[in-house]
């Protein structure tokens, strides 16, 4: 497919910005200034002072001469940059390759997007309307090359260059349409050269002898005979939906209708590419410029529509509409391969993985957060803090077996002291204060001894105990070394279900 491209030129950037936030300024002559060299230059005017032959670069004092009723504010350091990035993530809603094009422009990939509106001319008059409604001038051009559109919405008539017209589009503006630098326009007026027609047919290497290689650089990207690189703010993830909507949807039907097409999008072209995602990013621009977005994560790899529409309605709640959402992008940031055979599993029981428990799994994370969920191996110790460990994720198998000896269902992270009592040597004691309650055992079962690992650390062992009160709760005690009269230490490791 043929690219197409838009260029948008905010004329008056920086002191569009200024009227809007102090709307005043709109009906008087203003300019922005900066201190450079000792004197206060103008940096922007907007288009009341450029009108009576205010211009950047002038003098304060003598723009003052001219016009007594000056208005003037002090620029903001690199506040245009800052602007474009702003309207470039604004710009996502039309295409998804935005860059910015300082000081004061933008350039769009808009290949593939303007049926979407109904054709390119009603696709770029939105734009241009949707930024004139923002408060800011503009002048934009959609033409087969970067160079031919941003010429033409700086010095041609046209908004929209037909398709393998871009040539004839070129011949009529100044050379200054070619982005050159200023002494090569000058020097191209002096020889009389003042439209593109009149030397674009020259031979090369004469132009590149007389006005360098960057001139001829130029003159070929406009002319499509060399690719120019955009640098999006956002690159776009290559598994991505956009559903634009002619009308602003503010209801949560709505909202979840848009999410279900774009699964349905999504989750063919993964299945036909035999890929599952594991991240998927919903995103809704609002027609106030703001965005809303909601996050899911998966175990397993999945294209599975209902599930995965499950883990976004879970969260679909916290979406706030407003005015109305104008454009849905469905992101799966991280896709993982997943074949054919593991579909059945979805209806059937058993196979290699049962990837139920990984939906279940993934409905619980999604609702309380995966950090509240964990999965425990066996890791080859017999400490008891040391004997597990935490799984990487579900896929991951064990490299040992669980020990036979019964453990708690909760194990302490680190054993705490315990005051006892009634104490005969080799015994489990009669009764234990835990957190200020006295526990009085009825039943026990023990010792189990547990030695230390001695190439991990030295130290005493632990002989364990597995006891119950009356009320029938289970705890899990050890003795720390042997047992002496003298010295003797008591701790809670664990309570049994």
């Amino acid at each position: 497919m043929a690219r197409r491209y838009v260029s948008i030129w905010f004329r008056y950037l920086t002191t569009d910005w200024f009227t809007l936030h102090q709307p005043q300024l709109k009906t008087f002559p203003f300019v922005l200034r900066t201190s450079e060299h000792g004197r206060m230059i103008i940096t922007a005017a907007n288009a009341l002072a450029e009108q009576q032959g205010i211009t950047r670069g002038m003098v304060l004092a003598d723009a003052r001469a001219m016009i007594p009723s000056l208005q003037v504010s002090d620029d903001k350091p690199d506040l245009a940059n800052k602007l474009l990035n702003r309207l470039a993530e604004w710009c996502i809603r039309f295409t998804p390759v935005v860059a910015t094009d300082p000081p004061d422009g933008l350039i769009l990939d808009v290949t593939g997007c303007p049926h979407l509106w109904g054709g390119d001319i009603p696709y770029l008059q939105s734009i241009i309307t949707r930024l004139h409604t923002r408060g800011y001038h503009v002048h934009a051009a959609m033409a087969d090359t970067i160079g031919t559109a941003w010429g033409t919405a700086r010095f041609g008539n046209s908004i929209v260059i037909e398709r393998s017209k871009h040539i004839d589009a070129l011949m009529h503006l100044p050379p200054q349409a070619l982005r050159l630098e200023p002494e090569v326009i000058e020097r191209l007026h002096k020889l009389g050269l003042h439209q593109v027609r009149q030397f674009i047919r020259m031979p090369r290497t004469s132009l590149r002898r007389r006005f360098g290689n960057h001139f001829m650089m130029r003159l070929a990207q406009a002319l499509g005979q060399q690719d120019e690189q955009l640098h999006p703010i956002e690159i776009p993830e290559p598994y991505h939906e956009r559903l634009p909507c002619l009308e602003p949807i503010a209801t949560a039907p709505g909202i979840a209708i848009a999410l279900q097409q774009l699964l349905e999008k999504l989750c063919t072209r993964l299945q036909q590419e035999q890929k599952g995602l594991r991240k998927a990013i919903f995103k809704c621009y609002r027609v106030d410029g703001k965005t809303e977005q909601v996050n899911i994560g998966t175990h397993l790899p999945s294209y599975h529509i209902e599930h995965l529409f499950r883990l976004f309605e879970l969260k679909l709640s916290t979406i706030e509409p407003a005015l109305g959402i104008e454009l849905f992008i469905l992101e799966a940031p991280v896709v993982e391969d997943h074949f054919p055979q593991q579909e059945a599993m979805w209806q059937g029981v058993g196979g290699l993985e049962d990837v139920r428990l990984a939906e279940l799994i993934d409905r619980f994370a999604n609702k309380i957060g995966i950090q509240a969920i964990h999965r425990y191996l066996p890791d080859e110790h017999y400490w008891p803090e040391r004997s597990f460990k935490e799984a990487t994720s579900l896929q991951e198998k064990p490299t040992t077996v669980w020990l036979d000896n019964p453990r708690p269902l909760q194990l302490l992270r680190i054993p705490e002291r315990i005051d006892v009592t009634a104490l005969i040597p080799d015994y489990p004691p009669m009764l234990f204060r835990y957190k200020g309650k006295i526990v009085n055992i009825v039943k026990a079962d023990g010792p189990e001894r547990i030695e230390q690992e001695w190439w991990l650390q030295q130290g005493q062992h632990r002989d364990y105990y597995r006891v119950e009160d009356a009320a029938g709760n289970r705890y899990w005690i050890f003795r720390l070394g042997h047992y002496d009269e003298k010295v003797y230490q008591w701790f809670i490791h664990g309570f049994f279900a």
